[in-house]
């Protein structure tokens, strides 16, 4: 007996088959019923004549709360009435678990609904078909971004989430009991794809968790989200950094296209490729551009929110989604980027997409002695980072690197109003669960 699952491989022709999936609705058209049977594929029609169906059958199927999950058997028709080009009049009918009665919230229903409502009930909040688009489309992502940088060399890797120190020696850190002593939820895995740098894998990433103990509660942040991270040696400069991240941005774009089609329908969404190469801006260009819009800024300040979506405007008004800005302030930089000498900027950029931040990098300062200055000019204490700090004392290559944010990219990519939309089960100062 087949299993209709996926509409695009329904055969046209009489025949029998079972369905099976949540009711998404039934109409009752006083002498036919109508049951709407939603899967992850789409709906499918169940049609009831009253009088040629079993009385019995008729009424249980008639009866069936919204959002109950079923399985019905019956025989194969075409119709030139549905979206499928085909119902099913149903024979017999297995009920696995009843909904109850009201819903939290609806799943079809057109009526806006708060988005704590949604988070609160995720479970329901998935089973809307755009909602679920999104996810299918983040699996895509990170497909295609994986495929793309082992085509470029690189090898996948695992670092710790638990540390003794932060990458960035800040105070955005999730503090933890470990056994007897105090660590911490990593913010970055920067300092182990450093050390990695030193044992001859030259190319490596990951796709993983980080924390950042951020008290923000804007559409932005969150406290939790998935870091795309690479770094690479022996390059000469920032620029091949850049480079890279651009070969990569490039195919996830144009593979987002093509292979998430079918979401980007149900989303009424496209994807703009922008040409390449990306511009690049200076930080002190930037400024120019955030005064001369009236944003008071001056040397050494963070652009900010406001400032990215100034800078993101003037770029849109020139055709540019994505824009590198590059030369900030070391003193803006963590300790481990590498100083522009004789200067007060850094051999550091960040990857902009429509105003906003999707990225950071640069090169990284190798060369012991200057890394420990690095660090006690940004007032760390080099004891407390030694186990970082004795991979370059016994040879290390020149290298850079990156870490984008996952949500961030797509929600740019598909313009969503909120990071939240593009994580399952968000994590942010006042949301702790589901």
């Amino acid at each position: 007996m087949p299993l209709i699952r996926d509409s695009s491989s329904v055969r046209v022709e009489d025949g029998t088959a079972t369905v099976r999936g949540w009711v998404q609705d039934v109409r009752n058209m006083g002498g036919i019923s109508f049951l709407t049977l939603r899967d992850r594929f789409g709906t499918i029609q169940v049609t009831m004549p009253k009088k040629k169906i079993d009385p019995e059958l008729f009424g249980l199927l008639t009866k069936l709360p919204r959002e109950t999950v079923v399985s019905v058997t019956g025989d194969v028709k075409e119709s030139s009435q549905t979206a499928l080009g085909l119902e099913i009049i149903p024979t017999s009918a297995e009920i696995y678990s009843e909904a109850a009665v009201p819903l939290p919230m609806g799943v079809v229903d057109k009526v806006n609904v708060e988005m704590d409502t949604r988070l609160n009930h995720r479970f329901m909040d998935l089973r809307k078909p755009e909602v679920r688009a999104i996810f299918e489309l983040k699996s895509i992502m990170v497909g295609l971004i994986e495929e793309a940088v082992r085509d470029c060399g690189f090898t996948q890797v695992f670092t710790p989430k638990i540390s003794a120190a932060g990458a960035e020696g800040g105070a955005e850190l999730f503090k933890i009991q470990y056994f007897d002593r105090p660590a911490y939820l990593a913010q970055s895995p920067q300092l182990y794809k450093q050390i990695l740098m030193s044992t001859g894998l030259d190319r490596i990433y990951e796709i993983a968790p980080a924390f950042r103990a951020e008290r923000s509660n804007t559409n932005r942040h969150v406290t939790e989200f998935i870091s795309f991270d690479g770094e690479m040696s022996w390059i000469e400069n920032e620029e091949q950094v850049m480079a890279m991240i651009e070969e990569i941005i490039d195919r996830v774009l144009r593979g987002m296209k093509e292979r998430g089609a079918k979401q980007l329908a149900v989303l009424g969404k496209d994807i703009a490729v922008p040409s390449r190469p990306y511009p690049v801006l200076t930080y002190s260009e930037c400024l120019r551009i955030v005064n001369e819009a009236g944003l008071p800024l001056k040397e050494g300040d963070d652009l900010g929110t406001e400032g990215e979506k100034i800078v993101g405007d003037h770029m849109a008004a020139k055709g540019a989604d994505l824009y590198f800005i590059a030369e900030y302030p070391e003193e803006a930089k963590p300790f481990y980027i590498m100083e522009k000498d004789g200067t007060p900027y850094s051999f550091s950029f960040d990857l902009d997409y429509r105003g906003q931040e999707i990225s950071s990098g640069g090169q990284r300062e190798h060369r012991y002695d200057k890394l420990v200055a690095r660090m006690e000019k940004k007032g760390l204490d080099p004891a407390d980072f030694e186990f970082y700090l004795d991979a370059f004392k016994y040879g290390m290559p020149p290298h850079g690197g990156w870490g984008i944010g996952v949500e961030r990219l797509l929600v740019k990519m598909l313009d969503l109003p909120n990071i939240r939309e593009a994580i399952l089960f968000p994590r942010d100062p006042s949301r702790l669960s589901p």
